[in-house]
């Protein structure tokens, strides 16, 4: 990612083996094979890299079939208009519009038939998974793995729908927010904790013993005290169980028995204040909500204001213009 944000790229064509060399250079495909009777080919690729992550989008106008070789990010996609069939280690898939399925788990190849429409697609590099699974699941397991390719449920799917739309939208389509590193660092993380919870995988797990021993109060008056120190900084739920020498789950566990809250929800809380201090220094006519929100990880102007007016009483431009 830049220092001016995301760097978006576009390609469109309509030349058979333009698009070939491009789908090889993107996503590692093969063997690409276009309907013999489609003379007017042609392909509309979008996609924005922010980081750990990056958002694409793809409409084509043929049956389309391609071999995907091992890569190494975890590739959400969602089919817009188009009929996707996927085969993965003899596992296959029928798809229609607005299903939501992993086309490419990292590490594995596979085939796909991609019936003429759009598509879009989220990839994560699995290093995020680290950051968002248990210190435990991590010394257990060398790496985490998806189990299956599609959704436990179909209310974890509109979970993961609701993520990335807001993800799109709140964080990539708000071109002041998306410069912001607090902003990005912390979408890359939700896609992956919407990942973990949505598409079965091997870092589920329940809170051990220890965990439980570890939810004191002690924990909690640790992880503030980081969360305190750090809060400009892009810090990971990994990071603040690490400063309170417990896993994530007994950080949860710990906040949500003597807080009734989240470790992320008391960091926005604590974002939300200095953010609130920032506007009532801040110059009006140098400054605006919109930039400060932004700057302090919150990439949605309105809900900064729904946020900031249920804290202070005040909608925040009041606060600037006082």
């Amino acid at each position: 990612m830049s220092a001016d944000g995301p760097i978006s790229h576009r390609f469109d064509s309509r030349d058979p083996q333009r698009i070939r060399d491009y789908l090889a250079g993107a996503y590692g495909t093969r063997g690409l094979r276009i309907s013999s009777g489609d003379r007017d080919y042609h392909l509309r690729h979008r996609r924005v890299q922010a980081g750990r992550f990056q958002a694409d989008r793809l409409a084509q106008s043929t049956d389309l079939r391609v071999a995907v070789e091992e890569i190494s990010s975890l590739v959400v996609c969602e089919s817009a208009t188009s009929r996707v069939s996927r085969s993965c280690d003899g596992e296959q898939g029928e798809y229609v519009p607005g299903d939501i399925f992993v086309a490419a788990p990292p590490g594995r190849r596979c085939r796909l038939r991609w019936q003429p429409g759009e598509v879009v697609l989220l990839q994560l590099d699995t290093h995020l998974f680290t950051q968002v699974a248990r210190p435990d699941v991590r010394r257990r397991l060398a790496a985490i793995h998806f189990t299956a390719l599609e959704p436990a449920s179909p209310a974890l799917a509109e979970h993961w729908r609701a993520t990335a739309h807001y993800v799109r939208l709140a964080v990539l389509g708000n071109s002041e927010a998306s410069r912001e590193p607090l902003v990005i660092g912390a979408a890359a993380r939700t896609l992956a904790a919407a990942a973990l919870a949505v598409f079965p995988n091997t870092a589920l797990t329940e809170p051990t013993a220890q965990d439980r021993r570890d939810a004191v109060v002690p924990t909690v008056r640790r992880a503030i005290a980081f969360m305190e120190e750090h809060a400009e900084q892009d810090i990971s739920p990994a990071d603040v169980a690490a400063a309170a020498a417990v896993s994530i789950r007994a950080l949860q566990l710990a906040f949500r028995r003597h807080l009734d809250s989240t470790p992320m929800a008391q960091l926005r809380r604590i974002r939300l204040e200095r953010a609130h201090h920032e506007l009532r220094q801040a110059d009006p006519r140098r400054e605006t909500v919109s930039r400060i929100a932004s700057r302090w990880g919150f990439p949605s102007h309105s809900r900064f204001a729904a946020h900031y007016r249920a804290v202070f009483g005040v909608p925040p431009s009041r606060t600037l213009h006082t």
